[in-house]
């Protein structure tokens, strides 16, 4: 049976210095993203494309999106298989490729999860964990460009 899950989100522009739009160097590219009963985050454009480098941008969101489920699918796969994570970091990398006519996409992510485990004789077990995280982890799902792993595991033991 499927089930349906919706979700809602407000993103508002905040980067209006007066004129508008006027010019494609006259505006800012500030906004700010709110959920009901959440911290608001503020957002921009990637410098690159004239934002805030301080705020976060739609292509930092998206990898986030991907590593955060990965990582929850992960845990996930952990409980049922009886696999202790003591610990989980993901110093996860995009790849964009940016075309001339302006539009561009995500060509690929790479995520590099460090799991720490309690127990040594599960360190296969733990790392097959991760074929099974990224087959159930909805966003990796949703995408059109590959989702790669490469996990590395320790035991606290």
């Amino acid at each position: 049976m499927h089930h349906e899950h919706h979700y809602e989100v407000r993103v508002r522009w905040t980067g209006n210095r007066g004129t508008g739009t006027s010019g494609y160097r006259e505006y800012g590219r500030q906004n700010v993203v709110t959920a009901e009963g959440k911290h608001d985050i503020d957002g921009s454009a990637d410098r690159t494309f004239h934002g805030d480098r301080d705020r976060w941008n739609p292509e930092e969101l998206l990898l986030t999106a991907l590593s955060q489920c990965h990582m929850l699918s992960y845990l996930h796969v952990a409980v049922n298989r009886g696999i202790v994570v003591t610990d989980y970091q993901d110093d996860a990398v995009g790849t964009m490729t940016s075309n001339p006519d302006g539009s561009g996409q995500f060509s690929s992510v790479t995520l590099r999860p460090r799991v720490t485990i309690a127990d040594e004789s599960q360190l296969a077990e733990a790392t097959d964990a991760h074929h099974e995280a990224n087959r159930l982890c909805f966003i990796a799902n949703s995408v059109n460009f590959p989702v790669k792993h490469e996990p590395t595991i320790i035991a606290s033991s």
